[in-house]
């Protein structure tokens, strides 16, 4: 069977021992190696001239360090040079070490929040970002190449290739006492609560709340590749044992990681799960407000207006991007943005490496509850009585293949109104988003991987969040 390998919005992904397989990895690294290696050597290139350090990481799942020693192999037999870190390491962490090192680019094991029958394999780029699309389609081309010419590695028996080790955490924990300030955090003696998830944030979210003083109950620091029966994602499900443990009055607020510790989950005073969209805007009002930070912010397409309606009080200018944090980060490394963030998850910073990082954004909540002395609730309720009230959803509505095509067309001419809502403006920076009265607004996007439709609403009020449900799944099953 000829072996597909194509990089999506975090890398390739496949199920272990079907898709993901050593042969595979090899195969895919050679791609990465031969891109490399033609960069090196092209004056106009960013890496030309580089030691050819490729930093390689891997996460908490099955045979994720031999999957890596495998990739390191091909790329020491490519003449570069492979350094492995020494541990199951975060995705930022990672990211960081590609930038602080000055390496040529990266390679990490992981699925991230997939279940954990899947693995996955994420190409970075020399600045620690996920390979853009046109790098990916190079790799791509180099491993359909390499597949007609019937490539072939003769390989050391699986886990035994000697590759350097190195210790990223150092580096790391210096980066982030230049954007988080422990000192606030340690004069508030928080009492925290930590969903780690079995992942890879073991030893770094925790241990950098206890060096600030903070009480912290760690849930699920074990490793297990099994992430005991679950998603490791800290959405409101994921995160509901740490929610039960907070309400219990034992921690005020709990922070959550998933399994490769680049998505966050925020759980505030009372229980209460925060969305994604919520701890944006919290962390845009704490970085312009309290530490006058200056620059813009970025959300993708789908993400709340309320980061909008912040911005505008804040005097802030805002950018929307389309869904994938390389959007995001590529619009970092341009130029100034205090922060940068999606509605499924991801945070970056100014200063920061262009990668989501959930331990970052878990630390910035800490802190911004620190220096406030109040909780996050009641600092949402304090910028929705100056914003008003945003309510979202996401809903996704089963489409028949036979009939996706002709529903693509239809909206992708754009539509007078959704049920009874005119539609004010039509945009199409990625899938189609129509802007209704009132600040309201619906957008909707084709799952790549499924026959669905993914339809984020968000309305002024919970009854008119109610109508505009209704309203698309009419509108999708019409």
């Amino acid at each position: 069977m000829v072996p597909v390998i194509k990089f999506g919005t975090s890398g390739w992904r496949g199920l272990i021992a079907r898709d993901f397989t050593f042969d595979n990895v090899r195969l895919a690294t050679q791609g990465i190696a031969e891109y490399l290696k033609a960069e090196l050597a092209n004056p106009q290139s960013a890496i030309h001239g580089r030691k050819p350090v490729v930093i390689l990481g891997y996460d908490t799942r099955f045979l994720a360090r031999e999957f890596s020693l495998a990739a390191a192999e091909v790329l020491a037999r490519n003449g570069l040079m492979p350094l492995l870190c020494n541990r199951d390491t975060p995705t930022p962490v990672i990211a960081h070490t590609i930038r602080a090192r000055k390496a040529i680019g990266g390679i990490n094991m992981t699925a991230s929040h997939n279940p954990a029958e899947y693995q996955g394999l994420k190409f970075s780029t020399h600045d620690g970002a996920p390979a853009t699309p046109e790098v990916t389609g190079q790799v791509e081309a180099n491993i359909a190449r390499l597949i007609t010419e019937n490539w072939s590695f003769n390989a050391a028996v699986t886990g035994t290739f000697q590759c350097k080790t190195i210790d990223p955490q150092p580096d790391y924990f210096k980066q982030l006492r230049k954007l988080i300030k422990f000192s606030v955090i340690k004069k508030a003696r928080l009492k925290v609560a930590v969903e780690l998830m079995h992942g890879t944030g073991h030893g770094y979210l925790d241990k950098l709340l206890k060096q600030s003083g903070a009480k912290v109950t760690v849930f699920h620091d074990d490793l297990n590749p099994l992430f005991g029966g679950h998603h490791p994602e800290p959405n409101a499900d994921g995160m509901r044992e740490v929610s039960r443990f907070v309400r219990s009055g034992k921690a005020r607020l709990g922070l959550g990681l998933d399994g490769d510790a680049d998505r966050f989950g925020i759980v505030d005073k009372n229980g209460t799960w925060l969305t994604p969209n919520q701890v944006l805007v919290l962390a845009l009002y704490h970085l312009k407000k309290n530490r006058h930070w200056t620059g813009a912010v970025v959300r993708t397409v789908p993400t709340s207006h309320q980061v909008d309606a912040v911005a505008e009080m804040l005097g802030v200018k805002v950018y929307e991007t389309p869904v994938g944090f390389k959007y995001i980060g590529a619009l970092m490394e341009k130029e100034p943005v205090i922060v940068g963030g999606e509605e499924s998850g991801g945070l970056s910073v100014k200063g920061h490496v262009p990668e989501k990082d959930g331990i970052l954004a878990c630390l910035l909540m800490a802190e911004l509850v620190a220096t406030e002395k109040k909780s996050l609730g009641e600092i949402l309720r304090e910028i929705e009585r100056l914003t008003g009230n945003f309510y979202t959803d996401r809903i996704n509505v089963a489409i028949p293949p036979e009939k996706k095509e002709a529903l693509l067309a239809r909206l992708g001419s754009g539509l007078p109104s959704i049920g009874p809502f005119k539609v004010e403006k039509f945009i199409t920076t990625d899938g189609f988003k129509f802007l209704l009265p009132r600040g309201e607004w619906v957008a909707l996007r084709a799952s790549g991987t499924e026959p669905l439709m993914r339809c984020y609403i968000e309305a002024r009020s919970r009854a008119q969040l109610g109508k505009l449900r209704a309203a698309c799944q009419q509108l999708l099953k019409g």
